[in-house]
């Protein structure tokens, strides 16, 4: 249960993006294509698997003053082998991509994590925090990627053969033919608005489903007030005179 709670913290009630509002820059910056958010996701996802792994494990050998700089050291190392890993072999992703892949090592969202949950548990529970604070971050990206793509271009997975080569071609969608494309979706401020969309829907499902919630607490009891009238012969709601 507890491996459970954490799992659905990061993915969902605590999610980097629609949340906690954290690595917001290569968030909007990349989002503008799915394939380059997914890249950038799984990217970073690895980064916080890894991390999170090598600071629960070092916790007990690092002085307090000098835990944040090792924070830095493990993630910055963690990150330049995946940019090498990317450099040979998803050489084109990586070219559009650019900058943000090293920029991983400066998401707060990692570091946050290293200090408020690795640095103070066990291994295993470590490991489920940053797969499940990375596949929210993921899916935020993906989401945001596809509306802005949609929306903006018409299409979905273009140039998937970036990240999976020749079968990517035939993972390339085009969902509105002829579509003349909308440039505002696919600019820095569609990035706002689309993720602005995307936390307001997060926040309408969360009320909705904790008001479902609150309907079906209150069932039993309106259940069992109108059994308890039909045996007494009295009206729901009403008093028994005394």
């Amino acid at each position: 249960m507890k491996f459970k709670q954490i799992f659905m913290d990061g993915l969902w009630q605590q999610n980097t993006g629609l949340v906690v509002l954290l690595g917001l820059c290569p968030l909007l910056a990349v989002s503008n294509t799915v394939v380059n958010a997914l890249g950038l996701g799984l990217a970073t996802t690895l980064t916080l698997v890894v991390s999170n792994l090598s600071v629960s494990l070092a916790r007990g050998l690092l002085r307090p003053e000098i835990r944040i700089p090792a924070y830095v050291m493990i993630i910055a190392s963690v990150v330049t082998v995946i940019q090498l890993l990317m450099q040979a072999w998803f050489h084109d992703l990586y070219r559009v991509l650019g900058i943000f892949i090293p920029l991983i090592v400066t998401n707060c969202a990692i570091i946050g994590r290293a200090e408020a949950f690795a640095s103070r548990n066990s291994p295993l529970p470590s490991v489920i925090d940053g797969l499940a604070t990375g596949l929210g971050f993921c899916l935020a990206l993906i989401a945001l990627g596809a509306l802005r793509e949609i929306v903006g271009s018409g299409t979905l997975m273009s140039q998937a053969g970036l990240m999976f080569g020749q079968l990517g071609e035939s993972l390339e969608l085009t969902l509105i033919p002829d579509y003349p494309g909308f440039l505002l979706a696919i600019l820095p401020p569609g990035a706002f608005i689309a993720l602005g969309l995307l936390i307001a829907g997060r926040n309408w499902l969360d009320a909705k489903r904790s008001g479902d919630n609150e309907q079906l607490a209150k069932e039993p009891g309106a259940k069992a007030g109108k059994r308890d009238s039909l045996m007494t012969g009295e009206e729901p709601g009403k008093e028994s005179p005394v």
